[in-house]
Formats: C-alpha cells, sequence, structure tokens
C-alpha cells in the first residue's frame, strides 16, 4: 500500500532542499530561480520507529525492514497556474495524484535567494496557492456539470447525487473556503466528495522553512502560520531545509545526535515531517516478526484484519483465517511471541477485528 505527500509551494521556498534531506540524495535539484524542479521527482523515505528495532532485537531478526512513506517534489506554482501560467497545469495534474499535501512556507530573510512575489509574506504565499487550487477545483466541478446534465436527464439517479454533491461544495469554494470544509453527513457523502478528485480535499501539513538560527524556536512568520494552521485544525512543524540537508549528510547516528544537541535540537525537523505526514494521512502501523526479518506495514486507522493482510499479499486477504495478535507492549514485556503465548497475551482475533497501533501479526490463510 503506497502512500504519497506531495510537497508544494511557490518557488524557491525550499522544497527541492527538504526533499532532498528527507530522502538524503541530491537528485532534485535545487537552484535559485523559479521551475528548478520541472519533473516531480519521487523518493521513498523509512518512517522512524523504534519499536521496530525493540522486536527485531527479540525475534532475533536477520533484517530490519520499516514501513515507507513517498515524498514527491513537484514543480514550484506561481500566481495564475489554474489558468496555466509557469507550470501550472503539470503541477496541478501531479498534486491530483498525491494523496496529502506538504505546502513548504518560506520564513526566512535572505537577500542572497529571489522571491516570486518580491516580499517575504508566508500567509500570502500560502494564500496564492491555497487560491489557485481552488480555482482549478472550481474548473474541475464545472466541466464535470454537463455530463452530470445529460445523465439527470436520463433518469440517473447517481448522477443526480453527484450533481447535488457538485453544487455544495462550489458553494464552499465561492466562498473562499477548500473542499475539506465541504459538510457531509454520513459515509456515502464522504465517499462522494471523495470520488470527485478534487485537490483541496486532500489534508495540508504546513511546513515553515526557518534559517539556521531559528531552527529550535521558530520566527515571527512561523509563528503566524502556526497560528493560520491552528485555526484551520492543520499541521505545522517548523524546520530549517538547509540544516537538515546537512544533518542528513552525516552517517553516523551518534555524530547525527551531538550535531543536534549542539544546535539545541532534539530530534531532526525530517523526523517530525515524516511523522506529521503519516499521521496527516491517519495512518497506523502493524509489524510481523520472525528470524528472517522484522518488519512494519502501514495500514489505515480503522482497517480490519483481512484487509491488513492483504497489504502484504492478496492471497493473505481472499484465504483470511484468522490473525494470531499480540499487542506491542505484551510483546516486549513477555519476551516475544513464545512469552507472550505462555502468559496467554496472544489472541486469536477474525475477521471483524480493527487491527490496533502496535500489533505484532501471524497470519493464517487458506491457500
Amino acid at each position: 500500500m503506497g502512500f504519497k505527500c506531495g510537497i508544494v509551494g511557490l518557488p524557491n521556498v525550499g522544497k527541492s532542499t527538504l526533499f532532498n534531506a528527507l530522502t538524503n540524495t541530491a537528485q532534485a535539484a535545487a537552484a535559485n530561480y523559479p521551475f528548478c524542479t520541472i519533473e516531480p521527482n519521487v523518493g521513498q523515505v523509512p518512517v522512524p520507529d523504534p519499536r521496530l528495532n525493540k522486536i527485531a532485537e527479540i525475534a532475533t531478526s536477520k533484517q530490519v525492514i520499516p514501513t515507507q512513506l513517498s515524498f514527491v517534489d513537484i514543480a514550484g506554482l506561481v500566481r495564475g497556474a489554474s489558468k496555466g501560467e509557469g507550470l501550472g497545469n503539470q503541477f496541478l495534474g501531479n498534486i491530483r495524484e498525491v494523496d496529502a499535501i506538504i505546502h513548504v512556507l518560506r520564513c526566512f530573510e535572505d537577500d542572497d535567494i529571489t522571491h516570486v512575489e518580491g516580499v517575504i509574506d508566508p500567509i500570502a504565499d500560502a494564500e496564492t496557492v491555497e487560491t489557485e487550487l481552488m480555482l482549478s477545483d472550481m474548473e474541475s466541478l464545472e466541466k464535470r456539470k454537463s455530463g452530470l446534465e445529460r445523465r439527470i436527464r436520463g433518469q440517473d439517479k447517481e448522477a443526480k447525487k453527484i450533481m447535488e454533491m457538485v453544487e455544495r461544495v462550489l458553494k464552499v469554494l465561492e466562498d473562499g473556503l477548500p473542499a475539506r470544509k465541504t459538510e457531509v453527513a454520513d459515509e456515502e457523502e464522504a465517499k462522494l466528495l471523495k470520488e470527485l478528485q478534487l485537490i483541496t480535499t486532500k489534508s495540508v501539513l504546513y511546513v515553515c522553512n526557518v534559517s539556521e538560527d531559528d531552527a529550535a524556536d521558530g520566527n515571527e512568520l512561523s509563528a503566524r502560520v502556526a497560528e493560520k494552521a491552528a485555526n484551520e485544525a492543520a499541521e505545522c512543524v517548523v524546520i530549517s531545509a538547509a540544516l537538515e540537508a546537512e544533518i542528513a549528510q552525516l552517517d553516523d547516528e551518534e555524530e547525527q545526535k551531538a550535531f543536534l544537541e549542539d544546535l539545541g535540537l532534539g530530534e531532526t525537523g525530517l523526523g517530525r515531517v515524516i511523522r506529521a505526514g503519516y499521521d496527516l494521512l491517519q495512518l497506523i502501523t502493524y509489524f510481523t516478526a520472525g528470524p528472517n526479518e522484522a518488519r512494519a506495514w502501514t495500514i489505515t486507522q480503522d482497517t480490519k484484519a483481512p484487509q491488513a493482510a492483504g497489504v502484504i499479499h492478496t492471497d493473505f486477504e481472499t484465504g483470511f483465517i484468522r490473525a494470531e495478535t499480540i499487542a506491542y507492549d505484551d510483546y516486549i514485556e513477555h519476551n516475544g511471541e513464545n512469552g507472550a503465548k505462555d502468559n496467554g497475551k496472544m489472541r486469536l482475533e477474525g475477521k471483524e477485528y480493527i487491527v490496533q497501533d502496535g500489533d505484532v501479526l501471524l497470519f493464517r490463510f487458506a491457500n
């Protein structure tokens, strides 16, 4: 199961620098001119989870395989992108394919790095991007209406439901709000809204890119973004992309830790971004463990056991019989699978079991 977070923002705000640090590569060009990134770059990033290492140690696993997120570095947006300005059409096409949006905002002053709008104002930058995304969604919905009208004339009841949702979402967008603010009454309406595949239904994480000096505490600009995020019930993380790029080049974990301590930082900002992206998509982790490998698996919250098994292999889902389940704390306390069994902490769960974060699972299935 793959999950993608798209890194977006105006040109020259630090998107590609952040992407390079996240993925610890230099495959995304980072330079001081607009549209440096043209084709989207994609990188797989392991999600930090100390639980996996503890499980692997107890299971004496030869390999440790963390769960991962995909990060996509998308070309910078400019005012007028919804009308094709800059790389607008290409940008908007790429962003529709991601599951969540990481919106990088420039919160640092630097005369050597140009700003496409000529002034450093992260709130205005955010509004520019959000406006273009909303305009694009409005255009997408207007185009759908003619086809829906034809179907409605043919007495298509489903088309009528979709049209009602389209009209409701258009009203929200016309009021200057993203499509995710559309109120839905039940799961059926939520499904209809999701199937419209609108950009502004995606969850947003604001990343405030600050100078190295402000990496620990942020600054006045990042504080304004944090207030905006709080008002929107969104997530906000403060990092220095340039500093994180330096940290990413340190191969030794102890060296990284010492470097962070010298800067007054408890952990990398990138670790916070990765976890926030994980939380943003409402994902949880379950584990499998054995002598060959200990592995983390990504699923959405409220996933039932057969569907969780299907993440490993479709045969596991179709032939699902039961899941031998041990809670993480019980696995650690009783030193692994055998100890948990001996102390009555292993449960046999069926098809209706909702997998919990941290479960250590062994699936039984029919071939």
